[in-house]
């Protein structure tokens, strides 16, 4: 009972600085989609925020996000830097990019992935007008 408690608590932080962070800077898809991360990783056997700063985890998550939705791209918005994420949570760019990539890696996170992608990106996929008909990939 008490781990749960734990990682409820460790969680609703995470979620209230990534939303401080969203609110700030991006919109409110990208608070959705920390949310849903947070919310993922918490159900894991191994709750990967356990361990480690909180700070760098919450720059991780948003990190993680933002880097399968195009968010470093200047041509894209919302568009925020990976310095912009590391001064506002106080962490440095290298931890942060390396927790992204665990997390990353731990969901299999890509680009125009079908649970994480902001709702811009899954309307520019260029997966999205093709279905598979006799076992051939077709254009709609």
């Amino acid at each position: 009972m008490k781990d749960k408690t734990i990682i409820a608590g460790k969680a609703q932080k995470l979620i209230e600085m990534t939303a401080g962070f969203c609110d700030e800077y991006l919109d409110e898809d990208y608070k959705q989609l920390c949310e849903k991360l947070i919310r993922k990783m918490s159900r894991k056997r191994n709750v990967p925020f356990l361990s480690g700063r909180i700070e760098i985890w919450a720059a991780a998550i948003v990190h993680a996000i933002g880097s399968i939705n195009l968010l470093f791209d200047q041509n894209f918005e919302p568009y925020a830097s990976g310095d912009d994420i590391c001064n506002y949570f106080g962490t440095s760019k290298s931890t942060t990019s390396q927790k992204a990539k665990v997390i990353r890696d731990m969901f299999k996170l890509g680009y125009w992935d079908k649970e994480f992608s902001t709702s811009h990106m899954m309307q520019s996929s260029p997966f999205s007008n093709l279905v598979i008909a006799n076992r051939l990939i077709v254009d709609k």
